[in-house]
């Protein structure tokens, strides 16, 4: 569904003295912490464009370092944060949804939008950029009637939308581009359902980049829909193939039956791949449908050399080894997933939590301390056969120690870890250095609470390496449940014994 285009294109669209592009004015970025947000601040910044970018949480935002762009905390489903957010706004893009919410994520997207559209007109936006998603004919899956239907209760607002509707975002992080990475590095051989043969048109992440900023230098383009789309429409089963390829491996045989729905499908995905479970399901249950897309008013408004399906992975794979991709560490830094293509982008997770009536310097004391002679305070035992199994395959094992007994800093080592990260206070992160098919973390996480106490969490993220980190991850899980709550109750009875006189 694509609806008529203005005449003018982006080389026209300059300044009253022709000598520079348009300025869209302040734009905000509904959403910046999430995949494509991320990455389309530092792109708008890049283009000399003035950027307010918000999240429910401002923390996230602080840690991108993005110090030309106005930083606020904002949440949809709290209409009283918006207005501040929106002042000042000529151009706002909406970027969220609410997948990883569960079974009522329809809902709240709508309540979200609702929210927006009516803050949006008050604050005097011009106009909004939404960013949906395709939409079949006879679509009946909830992810894509929630993305159609958003865009529907923005439009029901005062306040001009331009929609953009795209597929598959091929790049590191995009949802559907990792859920088949894993497919293809986690399973040598697939039995699919026959959703493998359904088409869609992939989009490169700097094609879609490139389509956002420019609609931003587009004002007559309110109240227009547009389809995105990349060069080619693929199978899912073409694409899988050509993801490994490019990975340098052998595709895996793929045996589409009909037996396995969708929906089938989604419970065995969340063993499979390390994408956040409700995300996938809702992904895979769309997969039903062929995706088109009829981009001919979308190109020649923002004409541009699209990327073939092969071209854009080998772009997002060379993104990963040149370190430019935008994200917090945990979900996919390149350095901590052992500089591997074929490692999991996102983690699979296991941990535990304590509450301590101790403040967050007296528990930060004891999580510094941790390792070495000190050891790991509880099942401690358990600690140590691991390592010395380690040391026996070749590994570091036990050997490696502490610098010092209760100071650390960024590098240092504590026997087979590596501190990857240190907020003082705040948090301590830990890079799994034993031999593994994977590559893994361990955080601690101080939160202060309201009583001066200090709740304390542990969690370890592992992103496994083909079938064999998965077997390694799910042999590990059940101990790690155990050993991380323990864990982390002992640390929080150590430092409340380290507060009486």
């Amino acid at each position: 569904m694509t609806a008529p285009h203005p005449s003018q294109s982006p080389a026209q669209a300059t300044a009253p003295d022709g000598t520079s592009p348009m300025d869209p004015g302040l734009c905000l970025v509904f959403g910046a912490s999430g995949y494509i947000g991320s990455h389309l601040v530092p792109k708008l910044l890049a283009e000399g464009i003035r950027v307010r970018a918000t999240s429910r949480n401002q923390a996230s935002l602080e840690a991108h370092g993005w110090s030309a762009a106005e930083l606020a905390s904002a949440d949809a489903l709290q209409p009283d944060t918006l207005l501040p957010a929106l002042q000042g706004v000529r151009v706002a893009y909406y970027l969220v949804h609410s997948m990883g919410a569960g079974k009522a994520f329809g809902q709240l997207d709508l309540e979200a939008a609702g929210h927006f559209a009516a803050a949006a007109a008050k604050a005097g936006v011009e106009r909004i950029i939404y960013l949906g998603g395709l939409v079949p004919e006879d679509a009946s899956s909830e992810h894509i009637v929630s993305r159609r239907d958003t865009g529907d209760a923005l439009r029901r607002g005062s306040v001009p939308v331009t929609e953009l509707r795209a597929g598959i975002i091929v790049g590191p992080g995009s949802a559907a581009f990792e859920v088949m990475r894993d497919l293809v590095y986690h399973l040598p051989v697939m039995i699919t359902p026959r959703w493998v043969r359904a088409k869609s048109p992939p989009i490169a992440l700097d094609n879609l980049l490139t389509y956002l900023v420019e609609l931003a230098r587009q004002p007559d383009t309110g109240g227009q829909i547009f389809d995105a789309a990349g060069a080619e429409t693929l199978t899912y089963q073409q694409m899988m193939g050509i993801l490994a390829e490019a990975g340098g491996r052998r595709p895996p045989l793929i045996i589409p039956v009909p037996v396995l729905s969708p929906k089938l499908s989604s419970y065995w995905l969340r063993l499979i791949t390390s994408v956040p479970t409700n995300i996938a399901r809702a992904l895979i249950e769309g997969l039903k449908h062929d995706f088109t897309a009829d981009d001919a008013a979308l190109r020649r408004l923002i004409p541009q050399r699209l990327l073939g399906f092969r071209e854009a992975v080998t772009t997002a794979f060379a993104a990963e080894r040149e370190h430019r991709i935008t994200t917090r560490w945990v979900e996919g830094a390149f350095a901590v997933r052992n500089h591997r293509i074929d490692y999991a982008y996102y983690a699979k997770r296991a941990g535990g939590s304590a509450e301590t009536s101790a403040p967050p310097a007296a528990v930060w004391e004891i999580v510094t301390a941790i390792g070495g002679a000190t050891g790991y305070y509880y099942l401690n035992p358990l600690w140590q056969l691991r390592e010395r199994l380690d040391w026996l395959a070749g590994g570091p094992g036990h050997r490696g120690g502490r610098r010092h007994p209760t100071e650390l800093r960024v590098g240092d080592r504590i026997d087979s870890w590596k501190v990857l990260g240190m907020e003082p206070e705040r948090r301590l992160s830990l890079a799994f250095g034993m031999k593994a098919p994977g590559a893994g973390l361990l955080e601690f996480d101080l939160e202060p609470l309201a009583n001066g106490g200090t709740r304390l969490s542990l969690t370890a993220y592992w992103h496994p390496a083909g079938v064999w980190g998965l077997l390694y991850w799910y042999g590990f899980e059940p101990a790690h449940k155990v050993i991380f709550a323990g864990t982390a109750r002992e640390i929080c009875a150590r430092a409340e014994q380290a507060q009486k006189p």
